[in-house]
């Protein structure tokens, strides 16, 4: 009876969620929000509570962790990483001052101590890659000169991840001093040897994962990543770090096969992290800081703009580039909802899961508007501005020539 009520259950979600998915994208809109409200109709509080299937959608939720990041590090290759590094490092601590901030002072002033302040940062800091590149998909900007320059503020942060990651691990574990340090340590070490080993040797292990046969190939690169995951949370680094190594460690055509077999699989369980999210959330605690999580987001939807404007100004954009690369980072998604997963499992701050619901939300809505209108509404005021500057010059213009004419008869 009760596999029966879990089979029940879990295709239920699993309907659902495939229904929502047709309906975001009958709009272009991101299916995230969506999910997201799902998950809190499905939880405590909401409308139906799931009782059979939480556990196997709480195992389904790691997963679609694993396979975000693995997805995320199959995107890039080592060198590629290492030259992001070196050539646009200084818009990576530009986009860290400006927006990590805004979330250690708000979880301050809320009176959430210190670990919830670092927790937050990291929420308001981080752009969802996955919204803002179908963004870019839907608004034909994939070949535009400002493109580059997004994508290299993505690669900073997604690389930012793997040392911020085991921070927050260790401290949501609440690590002393020592234990953080020494996690942090082994999580630096493990990043800084997968990156040498990917790439001096990175084609020798692509071939070692590479097969002709898909179904070989998606059972040898899920298993792998998984098992790096598992080991890397036994040493108290993220699983997430690990499943992101092991996607730079792959390139060429084991990445690109892989990339191909594990889509659907990343959008399946990815799906079910943001349902698994929303269950713990009880939807009567987000109307107390729906007010903190909307002023958050005008901060930080106006800083995202400030770093991008600065980032392309620094690459030689033109003007009307610098706004739409502002405007297409505003969206947060998927990875403010990991960072802030990992303090709802802690249970660090109660308030915290809702807050950082109530965020994402407004951003990954907001996101692909402030991406389509940023430019020209910007464009639009600097042209008004203009015109009332002129009228105010044509009249002395006017005035000086007679005097000139009257003086030279």
């Amino acid at each position: 009876m009760h596999s029966a009520v879990l089979l029940i259950e879990f295709g239920s979600i699993i309907l659902a969620l495939g229904l929502l998915g047709r309906f975001a994208g009958r709009f272009r809109i991101s299916p995230i929000p969506l999910y997201l409200l799902a998950g809190l109709a499905f939880g405590e509080g909401g409308l139906l509570p799931l009782g059979a299937s939480e556990e196997f959608v709480a195992t389904g939720a790691e997963i679609g962790v694993i396979l975000l990041l693995l997805m995320l590090g199959l995107e890039y290759s080592a060198s590629d990483l290492v030259s992001n590094l070196k050539a646009h490092y200084p818009a990576g601590l530009v986009d860290g001052a400006l927006n990590a901030l805004p979330g250690a002072v708000a979880a301050l002033l809320l009176g959430w101590g210190p670990v919830a302040a670092v927790v937050l940062a990291g929420v308001t800091w981080i752009s969802s890659s996955g919204v803002i590149a179908k963004v870019l998909g839907d608004l034909g900007r994939v070949g535009n000169r400002e493109t580059p320059v997004i994508l290299s503020v993505l690669v900073l942060e997604d690389l930012a991840m793997a040392v911020y990651l085991p921070i927050v691990t260790a401290l949501v574990a609440g690590a002393g001093l020592a234990a953080g340090s020494l996690t942090l340590a082994i999580a630096l070490g493990a990043a800084g040897l997968v990156l040498f080993l990917a790439v001096r040797y990175g084609r020798v292990i692509s071939r070692f994962v590479s097969s002709d046969d898909p179904e070989k190939l998606l059972l040898v690169v899920l298993g792998l990543t998984i098992l790096v995951a598992g080991v890397a949370q036994q040493l108290q680094v993220s699983a997430a770090v690990g499943a992101f190594l092991v996607g730079i460690a792959l390139s060429g055509e084991a990445a690109e096969g892989a990339h191909t077999l594990l889509s659907p699989l990343r959008d399946l369980f990815a799906a079910i992290f943001f349902v698994f999210f929303g269950l713990h959330t009880d939807p009567a605690s987000i109307p107390p800081v729906l007010l903190p999580a909307l002023a958050l987001a005008v901060v930080t939807g106006v800083t995202k703009i400030a770093t991008g404007y600065w980032a392309a100004r620094r690459a030689g954009i033109s003007v009307k580039g610098r706004w739409r690369t502002g405007g297409a980072l505003v969206a947060r998604g998927e990875f403010s909802i990991v960072i802030a997963g990992l303090a709802v499992t802690a249970g660090i701050e109660p308030s915290l899961g809702p807050l950082a619901t109530a965020y994402v939300l407004i951003l990954v809505v907001l996101g692909p508007l402030t991406a389509r209108y940023t430019e020209p509404l910007a464009t639009r005021w600097s042209s008004r501005r203009t015109a009332r500057q002129e009228p105010d010059r044509e009249p002395a213009e006017r005035t000086e020539a007679p005097a000139q004419t009257s003086v030279g008869d």
